[in-house]
């Protein structure tokens, strides 16, 4: 069974910083990309920040290099850096897999990160 578990989340005064944590396990297949989005209400899930299995970064132009992401072989984090009361969202992780025949994508159950004014 498949399990992405997400912690770090939590209230920060603006400012503040924040490291989220993901940790997969019971994943067979390769892993191609791991990535976290994050989600207000009534708002679309917007991507944050991605790495491929090779390491390449990318990330959402509105960050202007606050936030950084990094992984190793079944845990990817992302230290998030002055953070501002429009950073507050549910931040969700999201690892792209891909076997023989199919991709996956598995989602974590989100958590919530506030910042204060």
């Amino acid at each position: 069974q498949v399990q992405l578990v997400e912690s770090g989340g939590g209230l920060v005064q603006a400012g503040g910083s924040l490291r989220l944590s993901c940790a997969a396990s019971g994943i067979i297949f390769t892993i191609n990309a791991m990535r976290w989005y994050r989600q207000t209400p009534g708002k679309q899930r917007e991507l944050v920040a991605a790495i491929t299995s090779g390491g390449k970064t990318s990330y959402a132009d509105s960050l202007k290099g606050r936030f950084t992401i990094s992984g190793n072989k079944n845990t990817v984090y992302l230290q998030m850096n002055s953070l501002e009361p429009e950073d507050t969202a549910v931040y969700y992780c999201n690892i792209a897999a891909a076997g023989r025949w199919s991709s996956y994508d598995y989602w974590g159950q989100g958590t919530q990160v506030t910042v204060s004014s």
